[in-house]
């Protein structure tokens, strides 16, 4: 497959009105490249200041429709620049093989609370009480390193009991779906609608040594509708449109009283009161809110 590479370098401060634009087209994420990695691991309990420009990549497969897929995307950023004034993106065709490689170069071991986040290619020395996640995202989208995959670990190690059973849809690279089981989950049913995001997520569970609990399939809302009994909590860190389709589809079933969901991939502003509203009327209660760099994640509980 090949794919096409979007890169937009701007100041810290526009990149989020950027990824949002992009995050209507493309299937696998945004990359936020703050440049080449620090000399030591991160520490995000304590993060290092932004730097004043970075670079914000999609890919975009170039599958059916992608043509006016990237017209779109030119038209966005078109009115965006009016408003915003910022360089044009720049356009580049890459195969998988090259896309694959792209990432490793910014990819850094990562602490996140007590979670540490590390490639299979790097060294970590893990502190008192610390899990540690190794993870090769591949393809998906789930490094660590965005946001709301942060958020959506935070509010893991807040809300999680052990012995709960889970499910995390748009389950991306699996990071959230091994955090759980990390954190002691009984079970965790990581589902994804992207087979690309099955196969890497599926790899990362071995490689963890959690696939006795953690069972990736691919699927979204209508494939956990036949697992079974209700879960405890379900993660959803995909983007405000499909979340507020999902809670009108009937997410707030698939959870028990008393249980909780914790939704990210949302700026605040508009967006979170969308989806705000629509985990209400699904009748999930809005209990817990986390928020960084103007990304937010809610968490509900079920009445």
């Amino acid at each position: 497959m090949r794919w096409l590479e979007i890169s937009v370098q701007v100041p810290t401060e526009l990149a989020d009105p950027i990824a949002e634009v992009l995050s209507r087209y493309v299937p696998h994420g945004i990359a936020f490249d703050y440049g080449p990695p620090p000399a030591v691991e991160t520490d995000w309990e304590r993060p290092p200041p932004p730097p004043p420009v970075l670079t914000v990549r999609a890919y975009l497969p170039m599958t059916e429709g992608w043509e006016a897929a990237r017209h779109r995307i030119e038209e966005g950023f078109w009115h965006l620049r009016q408003i915003l004034p910022f360089p044009p993106p720049e356009f580049r065709v890459i195969d998988e093989t090259a896309w694959e490689e792209a990432w490793k170069a910014h990819y850094d071991v990562l602490r996140v609370g007590s979670f540490v986040i590390k490639p299979s290619w790097r060294e970590a020395a893990l502190r008192p009480g610390e899990l540690l996640i190794e993870l090769d995202p591949g393809m998906a989208f789930g490094t660590g390193t965005h946001p709301t995959t942060r958020l959506c670990l935070q509010a893991l190690a807040e809300w999680l009991e052990p012995g709960s059973r889970i499910l995390d849809l748009g389950t991306g690279s699996g990071i959230l779906a091994i955090a759980a089981a990390r954190k002691g989950a009984a079970v965790v049913w990581a589902l994804d609608i992207d087979p690309v995001a099955v196969r890497v997520a599926q790899e990362n569970v071995r490689r963890n040594g959690v696939a006795d609990r953690v069972h990736v399939r691919e699927g979204s809302l209508e494939a956990a509708r036949a697992l079974g009994e209700p879960f405890d909590g379900i993660l959803a860190n995909i983007l405000a449109p499909v979340i507020v389709r999902l809670c009108a589809e009937g997410l707030g079933d698939r959870v028990r009283p008393g249980g909780w969901v914790v939704a990210s991939g949302f700026f605040a502003g508009e967006q979170e009161e969308a989806v705000g509203q629509a985990m209400a009327a699904a009748g999930l209660r809005v209990r817990a809110r986390w928020e960084e760099d103007g990304w937010v994640a809610l968490g509900a509980r079920k009445e």
